[in-house]
């Protein structure tokens, strides 16, 4: 579903990816652990082609992401092209980023209806599915102001599953939400998972990446340092930093 050839990105002359290699095959649910800088958010958004990377290449589902090969070069594509291909992945932020001035359902509708342009009847229906499916088909009606951190990064997580993905980016989806309000969210992510979603997860929950990840990459410093089962990183880790770091968070 996923593969990244020596991926490398920079802002200015600081290089937050220096060489990433990966490949996720379709229906693996991997994570994503390390320190904040290390890279990780930065590879997700790159995947989503948010971030333009700067050299390698990154391909979904056997399509180059951001660009096109022709005649053995590439070429960056259009950003309507850009946006065609990114329709296949949907990607949930640490922030919610609901439209404040639509209501759930209608934050769920928007993209089908905008981009896809599926009718408003055809999209209504499906959008109090996906609110249902995340346990919210009693708040169509609600405002974001009016919902919990936990309930808007539902409604969010709806909204990425409107358009049908076949992969999930999820950018430490926890990471804003009070403490009681995080299992919430997780049960969420763990049904997609049950369902043989592909997913790549982002994110500092230790005890999710151990239930149900198949695998879990560790990053620091723009590179990966260790990569396994859960079983290898998080309990027999090799590397004397990944040691250090989850002594630090278990």
């Amino acid at each position: 579903m996923v593969q990244a050839i020596n991926v490398r990105k920079s802002f200015g002359d600081l290089e937050v990816l220096k060489g990433i290699d990966l490949t996720v095959r379709k229906g693996e649910v991997v994570s994503f652990l390390g320190p904040s800088g290390s890279g990780k958010s930065t590879f997700l958004r790159c995947i989503n082609h948010l971030e333009r990377i700067d050299s390698g290449e990154i391909s979904v589902n056997g399509r180059l992401v951001g660009y096109r090969r022709s005649h053995g070069k590439k070429y960056e594509l259009k950003r309507k092209e850009v946006a065609a291909a990114r329709r296949d992945v949907g990607m949930v932020f640490q922030r919610f980023n609901l439209f404040p001035h639509l209501t759930a359902l209608e934050n769920v509708m928007e993209a089908p209806v905008f981009v896809k342009g599926v009718s408003k009847a055809e999209a209504r229906g499906a959008a109090h599915d996906l609110l249902a499916r995340v346990g919210l088909q009693d708040k169509p009606a609600a405002y974001p102001a009016q919902l919990s951190g936990g309930q808007q990064q539902r409604v969010a997580i709806a909204r990425a599953l409107a358009m049908k993905p076949e992969l999930m980016l999820f950018d430490e989806p926890t990471s804003a939400l009070d403490p009681e309000l995080v299992g919430e969210v997780l049960d969420v992510m763990k049904g997609l998972a049950a369902e043989g979603m592909t997913m790549i997860v982002v994110t500092h929950e230790i005890g999710f990446a151990r239930e149900v990840c198949d695998r879990v990459v560790f990053m620091d410093g723009g590179v990966i340092v260790e990569e396994g089962s859960p079983t290898q990183v998080l309990l027999h880790p090799q590397h004397h930093r990944t040691q250090s770091f989850l002594a630090k968070v278990l």
